[in-house]
This record gives structure tokens, sequence and C-alpha cells, in this order.
């Protein structure tokens, strides 16, 4: 398959990024409802836990999704080929719409396995994950996630490998894995990955990663760098609404009504607390209804505390939500900053 649902999007797109116990499926089906993106990244899941027998009967949960999330693409991590026959074949099996391969995780444990960023350093064995997907889905676009480079900038030499193998899309996170999210991302190295891309006459498209603030942004980074997409990570995170009418948003730019365009991006900057605090109340009710039993509490609460930013008592409402045991805890906090938010309203 050559680009698959990519070649149909309207461009530029704006993808959710892929974030280990981030995109999980409470996360994902909230951004569904209110800021959904053009595309859908699942948590990337372990090729090699998926190979075994207990590791896939875990990690098989990760994977499910629901129709609303659509375009939905699956995230692997490994440095097997041969256990990425089996999530190619799995990913058909479960109706994704697209596989993405990380080669670009900076953790080191990940690394360790020779897999996420370490793949930079082993560009033929990169070249056999691909390969190994393509031959298994062959009816799916492939796509891979990646850095500019291992300890230092490696573009001119890493990205033909990837080119090779004709992937539909790859993004490129605009730092190297040294500089992990240290550094600001250096979006003129997106700009060098879609030249390189065009250079070598590739139709593969180039998506751009790092420090993007909104809807509003993501177009501008697009338009300076020529990027086909973008990808928004950490900002959803606290704000699963920040891509609201993106369509909309990138009808007005596109027209070139920028101003306006970016109005209606930076509302979704400026929520109500009450808004906040209802998205925050349903995120753990989701939690309790899709994860319960499955991840422990403790994994949803620094999620959860995000969303207590930028209103009277929310450093308060943090530091409790990071002690709450369940979802009942959590509602009782909201309900009660609420309550005092009205009565604070009412003086």
């Amino acid at each position: 398959m050559a680009n698959g649902f990519w070649e149909r999007l309207e461009r530029p797109f704006v993808c959710s990024a892929p974030m280990a116990d981030v995109t999980d499926a409470p996360f994902r089906r909230l951004l569904a409802e209110y800021g959904k993106p053009d595309v859908i990244w699942n948590e990337f899941v372990s090729a090699d836990g998926l190979s075994s027998g207990e590791g896939r009967k875990k990690l098989i949960k990760i994977l499910h999704f629901k129709d609303e999330e659509r375009p939905i693409v699956a995230q692997f991590f490994g440095s097997k080929p041969e256990n990425f026959k089996v999530c190619a074949e799995l990913a058909v099996e479960l109706g994704y719409d697209g596989i993405d391969i990380n080669m670009g995780c900076p953790d080191k444990s990940v690394n360790k396995q020779r897999a996420g960023a370490d793949l930079i350093n082993n560009p033929k064995l990169a070249q056999d994950i691909i390969r190994t997907v393509k031959k298994y889905a062959p009816n799916l676009p492939i796509s891979v996630k990646t850095r500019a480079g291992y300890n230092k900038v490696e573009l001119e030499a890493w990205l033909p490998y990837l080119l090779e193998t004709d992937p539909a899309l790859i993004t490129v996170h605009a730092r190297t894995k040294k500089e992990l999210s240290l550094v600001p991302a250096r979006w003129e190295l997106v700009r060098r990955a879609k030249e390189i891309a065009l250079a070598y006459g590739s139709k593969t498209l180039i998506m751009g990663n790092g420090d993007v603030k909104s809807a509003y942004h993501a177009l501008q980074l697009a338009e300076e760098t020529g990027a086909d997409g973008v990808m928004i990570g950490r900002a959803l995170i606290g704000r699963p609404w920040l891509l609201r009418n993106l369509e909309y948003i990138r009808k007005l730019y596109s027209k070139d009504e920028k101003e306006d365009a970016k109005k209606l991006s930076d509302l979704n900057l400026l929520r109500t607390p009450a808004f906040t605090l209802a998205i925050l109340k349903k995120h753990a009710n989701y939690f309790d209804e899709f994860l319960s039993g499955e991840r422990g509490f403790h994994r949803v609460r620094k999620h959860l505390s995000k969303y207590a930013i930028g209103f009277s008592g929310s450093k308060e409402l943090r530091t409790a939500l990071m002690s709450a045991e369940n979802k009942s805890e959590v509602c009782a906090l909201v309900d009660k900053t609420v309550s005092r938010l009205e009565n604070e309203k009412a003086v």
C-alpha cells in the first residue's frame, strides 16, 4: 500500500502524539469528543511483549479502541523483525488504520533493547523492521516516528535509509536523542527533512513534532517548514480540547484570515475553570470505566493534576489530586472546588 488514508487528509494535518501513560483509552476518548485531531495515535506497545503469551494477554488491552477515534494508528517499539511480524498481523486483525514504528524514544530501558532511538545507530536493522511490517500488513500505511539524530544531528545520513523503504510518513521530532526535551525544538530540522525527502524523489510525507502549543501554532510551523503535517503532544495534557474547531481554524488560515484563525485557536487556551473541572471529572470517570483493575489509579493522578492550573485554589487541588485513590475521591475534590469557586464569584 502507498500512503493509504494519509493521502485523503487535508494538509497540513494535525495529529496527536503517542505518549506512554497519556494516550490511553480514557484520554483518546476525550480527544475524540472535545478536540479531535486529524489522526490519533495509541500509546506505544512492546513488540517483544506482544510476542509472548503472558505479555500479549496483558498488553492486548492497550490496543483496544473505539471507532470514534478513527483514523487511529498503532505504534510499536522493539528491535526484532520477527516480533514486528506479530505486531503487523495483530494491527490488521484489530482493524487499525495504520502502523507506526517507534524509532525515537530516548528512554534508556528502551534503548538498551536496541529499540526506539537506538535504531538510528542500526539503520539496516531499522530497514528490516519496516520491510517486515509492510510485508505482513500490506494493506495498511506504515509510518516511522524518529528524531533528528542520536548524539548529534544525522538527518543527511539517517533519513535516506528510511526513505529507501518507502514509508507512508516519517515524523521527525526536532531534537536529537541526547537532547531529550531539554532544549527547544529546532524546526529548521523538519524543514531540512522535507528538503531531503523531496531531493530523494520520495512520496513519503514528512510530519514535524516538538514544542507545538496550539492549532494555530501547528499551522504556522507547517507553513514555515513545508511539513505535510504537525504532531502535538505535551500541550494536549490537561487540555484534550486544545484542537477543538481544528477544521475551521485550518480553513481560516488557508484563506489567509490568520488573525481570526489565531483568535479561535487561542480560545482553546482560555477555558473556564468550570469547563476544565468538568473534563477533569470526566477523565477520572473514563479511567475507572476503561482501565479499572488493569492500571493502578496512581497512573492517572499526575495526568489529572494537569487540569488544575490557572484558577483560585488550583495549587491546593493539584496537591490533593496527587493523593486521590479513586474516582470518587477525585469527584468529591472537584465538586468541593466548583462549589468554592461559585461562592467566591457570588461574593
